[in-house]
Order: structure tokens, then C-alpha cells, then sequence
């Protein structure tokens, strides 16, 4: 049951997809900074989380950044400024699983949480 829930939240995560650190880089990402792989946090009955994903590094706007944070309930996506990364999901509170997806060339990495331990995509 675990097993295929959090299959489903993935699937789920997958379909939806479609703040920062500093670092040192002489990467300009130029005019459209969020262009590279897409990310989707879904937690259908709500839950909340935290969202952590780190790059490699990059200059938004004269900004050097390697990571970026979201907090959130239920579902959200969004973008990273490249094609490779590493993201977790942690569950921070609420009734439900957490499922995470990264997207690159087409093709969904994806893992869930029930609370405990982060699930953590790496897409490189």
C-alpha cells in the first residue's frame, strides 16, 4: 500500500511538472533564469514541506546562487537555472504523503515521504 502510494503521488508529481546561497560562478544564466529542469512538490491531502534543491552554480541578475528553498502545502512547481541538480522534499507537518518530481529530457525522476526521512531526486 506505501509502496503504491507513494507510486502514485510520483506519477501525480510527475504530471504537474512540466531564495538562494551564494556561490562563485562566471555562469549568466541571462534574461531567463529559469529555464533548465522542472521540479514539482505535490502532497494531495495537504501536507506541508520544505523544498531544497542545489545546482551548479549559477549568476541570476548579478547574484551568484547554487540552491534555492520553498516551503509550501499541497502542490507546487516550479524551475531550476540549469540541467542538473539534486532536490529533497521533507515533510514538515500534516496528514499525508509528500511526493517529489525532477524532469530532464522528458523522463520523471520521482520519490515520496510519509514524514521521517527527506525523499531526495538527483538529476545529473
Amino acid at each position: 500500500m506505501k509502496a503504491s502510494l507513494i507510486s502514485a503521488l510520483a506519477l501525480s508529481a510527475a504530471v504537474v511538472a512540466a531564495g538562494a546561497a551564494s556561490a562563485q560562478s562566471d555562469r549568466e544564466v541571462g534574461k531567463n533564469p529559469y529555464n533548465g529542469l522542472h521540479w514539482s512538490v505535490v502532497a494531495p491531502q495537504g501536507a506541508s514541506w520544505a523544498l531544497e534543491c542545489g545546482f551548479t552554480p549559477v549568476t541570476i541578475r548579478g547574484i551568484h546562487m547554487n540552491r534555492i528553498n520553498h516551503t509550501g502545502s499541497g502542490r507546487m512547481a516550479g524551475r531550476l537555472p540549469g540541467d542538473n541538480g539534486r532536490c529533497k522534499v521533507t515533510k514538515t507537518g500534516g496528514q499525508g504523503p509528500v511526493g517529489l518530481a525532477v524532469v530532464k529530457d522528458g523522463e520523471a525522476k520521482a520519490a515520496g515521504t510519509n514524514g521521517g526521512a527527506p525523499a531526495i531526486v538527483n538529476v545529473f
